[in-house]
């Protein structure tokens, strides 16, 4: 049985020529994404787990049993605290954005007396108070997505599953609502998993990861680990290839406009970030933002040079390239090199070097979002 602090999923069956089989173990808080290529059966979980599509199986959601065909146990849509968010914003379009996230206060679970969140939390949330008396038509596609995932949250979900929403978004676009996205992480206590096959919103957004390839998961775990493994075929795009760090911000410096972060020890500086000394922060440092010298380099503008040992290198004999996992204590970094370098270097298992990062991606609060955490009280159960 799962407990409480847990989502359990096992499916397995056929849809025309699709086979699915996968089985897997979420945590109740925070974002697990699940990640692979178009195709490879992700919606289908999601639809799974909504109680859309039925498939061989059992689920348990925080200790609660909604699916155990063993048992003749499957319970229908309308009976799970579900929040669903499709790749298109599927608005109502004879309603107001208001009547819209409205409508979402109507399908809340009748065991739900209290809700977790008030209208006013939800436009507080999204950033979309100047936006409740227009009509969808007129919206941009970043501000119907806000709209719908409002809505979805006005249903008081136990469970928020999103496919793909920013799929169908320019960067543009999505650059801009990324930040919500990252504000739900921060402000509420919902589990939310995040269908996705772009690598870069993954890493952002994601604690936890299951990689799904033609319909079996091939691995899953904290997202950390997932994107240190050089073992997995993490998508073509090797610009994003990276991984994810977490450091804690030691100091301020206004004078030189650039926030000061300690990894393990070790100094990390990135521009001026709006921060608390003690604050964490989550870090995504690409592969190809990352140089390797065997010796300390001195005279040099990167302002980021950590002492670590090379744990892997794997070179790929089709190309001029290898990728080496760097250990820098407490976490680890891909460094994109090319083969010839892992030669001139002599770069084997062992071999003392210094990560330069020229690049840093980094977290920020959503724009508005408070800092707490929005607990839901055990009584909202379904």
């Amino acid at each position: 049985m799962a407990g409480p602090d847990a989502i359990e999923a096992r499916f397995e069956g056929s849809l025309g020529e699709f086979d699915l089989d996968v089985s897997f173990r979420a945590p109740m808080l925070g974002i697990t994404a699940i990640f692979g290529p178009s195709g490879c059966g992700k919606t289908t979980i999601l639809r799974c787990l909504a109680g859309l599509r039925h498939l061989p199986g059992q689920l348990r959601v925080g200790g609660q049993v909604w699916q155990d065909d063993s048992e003749r146990i499957f319970r229908k849509p309308y009976q799970r605290s579900v929040g669903y968010v499709f790749q298109e914003a599927s608005l109502f379009p004879h309603l107001s954005v208001r009547r819209n996230l409205l409508y979402g206060t109507q399908r809340r679970s009748r065991a739900q007396t209290q809700p977790v969140l008030g209208f006013d939390d939800v436009i507080d949330l999204l950033g979309i108070a100047n936006l409740v008396e227009r009509s969808p038509g007129d919206l941009s596609g970043g501000e119907r997505q806000r709209v719908a995932i409002g809505r979805a949250l006005l249903s008081q979900p136990r469970l928020l599953l999103m496919d793909e929403p920013l799929a169908g978004l320019d960067q543009g676009t999505k650059e801009e609502i990324l930040p919500y996205l990252e504000g739900l992480h921060q402000e509420l206590s919902v589990p939310i998993l995040y269908v996705s096959h772009d690598i870069r919103e993954v890493a952002r957004l994601s604690d936890t990861m299951i990689v799904i390839s033609r319909g079996r998961n091939v691995c899953s775990g904290p997202v950390h680990q997932v994107l240190e493994r050089m073992d997995l075929d993490l998508g073509n795009d090797l610009y994003e290839t990276g991984v994810v760090l977490r450091a804690r911000v030691s100091d301020q410096d206004p004078s030189l406009r650039m926030t000061r972060l300690d990894h393990h020890g070790q100094e990390i500086v990135i521009p001026a970030a709006d921060f608390r000394p003690g604050d964490e922060v989550r870090l995504r440092i690409r592969a190809r933002d990352v140089a390797l010298a065997t010796a300390k380099p001195e005279s040099i503008s990167v302002r980021n040079i950590l002492s670590g040992t090379v744990e892997r290198v794997v070179e790929d004999p089709e190309t001029a390239f290898a990728e080496v996992l760097v250990g820098i204590g407490g976490g680890r970094l891909r460094a994109r090199v090319t083969r010839d370098a892992v030669k001139d270097l002599a770069l084997v298992e062992g071999t003392p070097v210094f990560a330069l990062v020229k690049s840093i991606t980094f977290d920020r609060p959503a724009p508005g979002v408070r800092r707490s955490v929005r607990k839901a009280p055990d009584s909202l159960l379904p």
